[in-house]
């Protein structure tokens, strides 16, 4: 996807997000975020969109942690979350393309980075504030769905922190099956290995197969969805795995 692209659906998500939050009202309970209500939602948010646009438009090269959650309720902290959001949108949609700043996994750039990085992160808290109000989900896209759980298996869980490892080398497949794009994930003791449009490897067959549609799967690998969403074939201690390992937590 392109970055106008996802600076696009990152603004659409955000105002998804804020109408379903003053739907819910902040006190209402995130069912998807067990032991967070909406409050804490907002805040978290808000948050990460001050941190994620401070590297951008101030050019950040290292690591800078956050500025903490805003200590606000109610119409202000949707006020403020409101004004947060705009604000990075106005940042990616304005910053020169070769802008250089700190980034924590690899992409064509640094804008690509934030911008993509940026709009997953919206569209996953917009679901848990959907589900806070309650009714139906807001669509996520295909493509953009594709592109979440691209990043899900071949960025975040990349890099060293991941905990989805195993003992014994084994194979997991991941199938979307609306658009038939296909990932290979290969765990082991060190960081899985993650390869989109390939199948598995011809001396190895594939332990575990989770298959659906792009969105269903986006929202069940981000532990939106629980995993009965999905049609697991093969060993399903490999799914089990991935429902218990596979969190991506802010610290």
């Amino acid at each position: 996807m392109e970055i106008a692209e996802h600076i696009n659906t990152l603004a659409s998500e955000g105002q998804l997000l804020a109408e379903a939050a003053q739907e819910a009202g902040t006190g209402a309970p995130v069912p998807t975020c067990p032991g967070w209500r909406v409050r804490d939602l907002l805040r978290h948010t808000a948050m990460v969109h001050t941190w994620a646009a401070a590297f951008v438009a101030e050019g950040h090269t290292t690591y800078v942690p956050d500025a903490g959650e805003p200590a606000l309720d109610g119409p202000e902290l949707l006020g403020r979350f409101r004004e947060g959001h705009s604000r990075l949108v106005d940042v990616l949609d304005s910053a020169p393309p070769d802008v250089a700043c700190w980034t924590f996994f690899a992409a064509p750039s640094p804008l690509a980075f934030w911008a993509r990085r940026q709009a997953h992160e919206t569209t996953i808290h917009r679901v848990d504030a959907e589900s806070a109000r309650g009714g139906a989900l807001s669509p996520v896209a295909a493509p953009h769905a594709v592109d979440g759980v691209d990043e899900l298996l071949r960025g975040f869980h990349t890099r060293q922190k991941s905990r989805l490892r195993t003992e014994v080398p084994r194979t997991l497949r991941v199938r979307a099956t609306d658009t038939g794009t296909v990932w290979t994930v290969q765990l082991s003791a060190e960081p899985p290995r993650a390869v989109r449009g390939a199948g598995a490897p011809k001396d190895r067959g594939v332990d575990c197969e989770l298959s659906g549609t792009a969105q269903e799967l986006c929202l069940s690998l981000w532990n939106r969805l629980p995993l009965t969403a999905l049609t697991v074939t093969g060993d399903p201690a490999l799914a089990r795995l991935w429902r218990e390992n596979s969190a991506v937590t802010w610290s």
